[in-house]
């Protein structure tokens, strides 16, 4: 997913804006009527110890971190799905890399069922699937994974609602306690326009945002099919954060 540089200069303030980012209570979301703040959000700084540490380390990643297809593997067998690289180029407000960023990404599996021990689907579990990993961008800003395709699932939302296809991702700043949350769809799929948690964002054009391109020109032939996910992190069109929605 292609990203410009926004209008207004390197080094601009841009204000957030409001109309691009979900309100916090979505009726059609119904959990948000729960959860919602019914006060004034307020922004807190972060205090040194969160700042200084902990911090992560290049050393801590292993080979096949950013490999879900093997990663977990408990026979020496691949994960069962159809197979992906999942690629792209964390920037800034002015469209400049991140790099040396920590990104970890986690998902259900082919047939849409997480790993979790709280986990309410009955979909089959694979045995060499763990659903989650991590990578570090490089100098440019990008990063890349192995996966395969996570499947859609039931949830208790409305009755018979279901998420769309998605793999959720973190980004961490320059300490553990920087950490923004969000969420990727892929192009094409009708269930992203049925699914209330994408519909609480009022832009359409946001939501798109969190549409990963497929990419014919990157995939592996006979092997995988490429998608590009790119993120903002901050500015007037960052992409959306599910656990920042006060703003940056």
């Amino acid at each position: 997913m292609a990203i410009q540089p926004f209008a207004g200069g390197e080094g601009g303030f841009y204000a957030r804006d409001r109309a691009w980012h979900p309100p916090v209570a979505s009726p059609a979301y119904k959990s948000t009527t729960l959860r919602a703040p019914r006060h004034a959000l307020l922004s807190l700084g972060q205090t040194r110890s969160e700042l200084t540490g902990p911090a992560f380390g290049h050393d801590i990643l292993n080979p096949l971190d950013n490999d879900l297809i093997r990663n977990f593997s408990q026979d020496g067998s691949d994960a069962i799905g159809q197979r992906l690289v999942v690629y792209g180029q964390i920037m800034d407000e002015n469209a400049r890399p991140v790099p040396n960023t920590l990104v970890e990404f986690w998902q259900a599996n082919a047939g849409g069922r997480y790993r979790h021990k709280r986990e309410g689907y009955i979909a089959a579990l694979d045995p060499n699937f763990g659903g989650c990993g991590r990578a570090i961008t490089d100098a440019d800003g990008y990063y890349h994974f192995r996966t395969i395709k996570p499947g859609a699932y039931p949830w208790p939302n409305g009755g018979n609602d279901w998420r769309p296809a998605h793999i959720h991702f973190s980004v961490f700043g320059h300490a553990f306690a920087q950490r923004l949350i969000t969420q990727m769809y892929f192009e094409g799929d009708p269930m992203i326009w049925q699914d209330p948690i994408a519909l609480s964002i009022p832009d359409r054009t946001a939501v798109e945002q969190l549409i990963a391109r497929l990419d014919r020109h990157n995939t592996t032939p006979m092997d995988t099919l490429a998608y590009r996910f790119d993120i903002v992190l901050r500015g007037r069109r960052s992409t959306f954060f599910e656990n920042r929605v006060e703003g940056n």
